[in-house]
């Protein structure tokens, strides 16, 4: 595991710990791992938790030959500009490496060696169109918990780390050592769903020309009104075609996808407060029914409200949406 100072000491433990289960999961044979915290300085790291790591090495060691290397992130590596010894030992280290990858925003510091170009991958949602601008020959999957690429493998944010590091006990010990690992340590062994519910890509910021802004206010209050192209462009005085060109222009997304964004946005929120019936959702966020919603909120979120709101209601004694 490759870390820098100011390091997420969970992108670093979680998968360590997933690997030291696999271990124990298969007492009597030869340890399956041993790993090694490597990292671009000598000494003590803090955290960004303020908490100390002393890694095992540095990239000034004698080198030993990797069989999988995973870069840990850290709240700063969007800005994180390493140095040319330290790409230099990336780079080495996952051309010989049977597999290599990233946790969260690990993926912004594996990609100056240019080890991830043409790769599909993910990171943390809250990065992922940052990482995307900054490195665009990467395909960057925002909602993925982890992806595959052949020798690639990167996780999103943290927790996602151990789930990452579960799929490669299963690929090199099999299924029910995994799950066995799984069982242990209290976590999914599929996790369900990708990352959207845990984000807010849903919650439409104000934004574009004087005129656009005004509409964006009157969607956001009148969820219920007539917010079609054609009404929302009457309200602005514009012709239908010119304001569909002109929002998608300034905001980089068609009205109508921008409307369901915010009524789902909507319904999350009483979602999560675990009040009202699916109808009563529905209809207080302008949809004309239940499976209105249910649809844009796939869409959206990723997942049904009715699982969203098992997830993140208040009172899950509510009706669902089945």
């Amino acid at each position: 595991m490759f870390t820098v100072p100011g390091v997420q000491l969970l992108d670093v433990a979680g998968p360590l710990d997933v690997f030291a289960e696999a271990n124990r999961q298969c007492a009597g044979r030869k340890p399956v791992y041993r790993f090694r915290i490597v990292a671009n300085v000598a000494g003590p790291l803090t955290c960004s938790s303020g908490t100390r790591l002393l890694p095992d090495a540095t990239i000034d060691d004698r080198r030993e030959k990797v069989d999988t290397l995973l870069v840990a992130g850290s709240p700063h590596a969007v800005d994180t500009v390493l140095d040319a010894a330290t790409v230099a030992w990336l780079t080495a280290s996952a051309r010989t490496a049977r597999r290599y990858g990233s946790v969260c925003s690990g993926a912004f510091l594996l990609a100056q060696t240019g080890g991830l170009d043409g790769r599909r991958v993910t990171t943390h949602w809250s990065v992922a169109s940052a990482l995307q601008e900054a490195f665009p020959k990467l395909r960057v999957e925002p909602d993925a918990i982890y992806v595959r690429d052949g020798r690639v493998c990167t996780a999103a944010g943290v927790t996602a780390g151990m789930d990452l590091a579960l799929a490669l006990v299963e690929e090199d010990v099999g299924r029910e050592v995994a799950m066995n690992v799984a069982r242990e340590l209290v976590m999914f062994f599929k996790r369900p769903g990708g990352q959207m519910p845990f984000s807010r890509r849903g919650q439409a910021e104000v934004s574009g020309r004087s005129a656009l802004q005004e509409s964006q206010r009157w969607i956001a209050s009148h969820l219920r009104a007539d917010l079609s192209v054609a009404s929302l462009a009457g309200r602005a005085g514009v012709s239908p075609r010119h304001f569909a060109r002109m929002f998608r222009t300034e905001l980089g997304v068609t009205p109508a996808d921008y409307v369901d964004s915010v009524r789902v946005d909507a319904a999350r929120r009483l979602l999560e407060d675990g009040s009202g019936a699916p109808k009563q959702v529905a209809d207080r966020c302008g949809f004309t029914n239940v499976n209105g919603l249910r649809r844009a909120f796939l869409r959206c979120v990723g997942v049904t409200p009715a699982e969203y709101r098992k997830r993140y209601a208040n009172d899950i004694s509510k009706s669902d949406f089945s």
